[in-house]
């Protein structure tokens, strides 16, 4: 049984063509009809010629190019054109006169080139028409001529118009297209750099820690394992992150939880990192984007402390409030590279736009007596 919701897909699956052959048909068909045939356009109000077989022939040369005129508008119009000019001269006056309309509106509409001749062409093959209209005793006059020619000029702007606002509709929706992209690959780069960046720091520190420690066995084996378990988080986290590039994966963002903000302080003290970790209140049931927020925050300070102040006493607190996450590490000025702790910034950078996109606040800088300190305050909804 076919799915009546399908069916407007269906239809437009066919072939140009296809869907513009019920149209002429239609018109072709009620132009046959007795009690209509004769019911048409009257330009220069001649005396109306009853059907005959001639008749039958113009309206098909007027309804039938309509299948082609969005594929060939030009041709269409100019088939059109001469079953018209046919029609009005022989004096039938049947329905099918409106397919003139139907096809210059549709010729102004997808024509690609050459529209500025074929309006010229078109005026010029007026003329004619009204001249021998007016020989064989029309009564319509210039006025008379003139007022249809500016209908169909209004017809023609009319597709004029619409072919305008098609485009720019189109222009847009590449504009937003582009945006969206562009949105998407800041957003995925921000997360290879907050995932690759602190893991891949991390093992670094551990390797070359245990440079150091082959007079220690035990303490060796630790450092390594610690390694092992580091570059398998981080293999994780890549791919959870190709999983969401997927089009065909249904996964969703993964929401770090409390435990995981632990295991990343303990990761960082596995370091050789001194971090005091103190934590206050419990996260909310759904905080979605401020939990992943405050994570990366956590993460990005502490990769800078590895970074450029290896050695030195470190402190994260994070509060649970009933509408926000509030966060803030700081870094003793005591090791050897607090230069220069927030690096090439990019990390720093992309931390505030993701908390800004939240509506919170975010700063990052030296703090009075040496050292750095990473304060964050985001918005997380009511509890309720």
């Amino acid at each position: 049984m076919i799915d009546l919701r399908r069916v407007p897909d269906l239809w437009r699956g066919f072939d140009v063509t296809v869907r513009d052959l019920p149209l002429a048909l239609l018109l072709a068909l009620t132009s046959l009809v007795p009690a209509v045939n004769s019911h048409g356009t009257q330009l220069g109000d001649l005396p109306t010629r009853p059907m005959d077989a001639a008749a039958v022939a113009v309206v098909a040369l007027e309804c039938l190019p309509l299948v082609v005129r969005r594929r060939w508008p030009l041709t269409c119009l100019v088939l059109v054109s001469i079953g018209f000019a046919a029609d009005q001269l022989r004096g039938y006056h049947t329905v099918a006169g409106t397919a003139l309309l139907i096809a210059l509106l549709s010729t102004a509409l997808h024509l690609e080139h050459h529209r500025r001749t074929t309006v010229v062409l078109a005026s010029a093959a007026y003329v004619p028409l009204a001249v021998s209209l007016d020989r064989i005793g029309s009564p319509e006059g210039a006025a008379g001529f003139t007022t249809f020619y500016l209908g169909l000029a209004i017809v023609w702007g009319s597709g004029v118009w619409l072919r305008r606002s098609r485009a720019a509709e189109a222009e847009l929706r590449h504009h937003v297209a582009e945006a969206t992209r562009a949105a998407e690959r800041t957003r995925v780069a921000r997360e290879l750099h907050d995932i690759v960046t602190h893991h891949v720091t991390a093992m670094v520190v551990q390797a070359e820690a245990a440079r150091y420690l082959t007079a220690s066995p035990e303490r060796l084996e630790q450092t390594l394992t610690a390694i092992t378990d580091t570059g398998r988080r981080s293999i994780t986290d890549l791919r959870h992150l190709l999983d969401l590039l997927n089009p065909d994966h249904s996964a969703e963002p993964r929401t770090p939880s409390v435990g995981e903000l632990r295991a990343l302080v303990e990761q960082t003290r596995l370091a050789g990192q001194p971090v005091e970790f103190t934590e206050e209140g419990g996260p909310p049931e759904m905080v979605g984007s401020a939990q992943v927020a405050a994570y990366r925050v956590v993460q990005e300070a502490l990769t800078n402390a590895l970074k450029h102040a290896h050695g030195s006493r470190t402190t994260v607190h994070v509060h649970h409030g009933e509408r926000e996450i509030t966060v803030e590490v700081g870094t003793d000025g005591s090791g050897a590279h607090t230069a220069s702790p927030g690096g090439s910034g990019r990390g720093l950078v992309g931390l505030r736009e993701r908390v800004g996109l939240l509506g919170g606040e975010f700063s990052a800088g030296r703090r009075n007596g040496g050292g750095f300190v990473v304060r964050a305050r985001i918005p997380a909804g009511s509890s309720s």
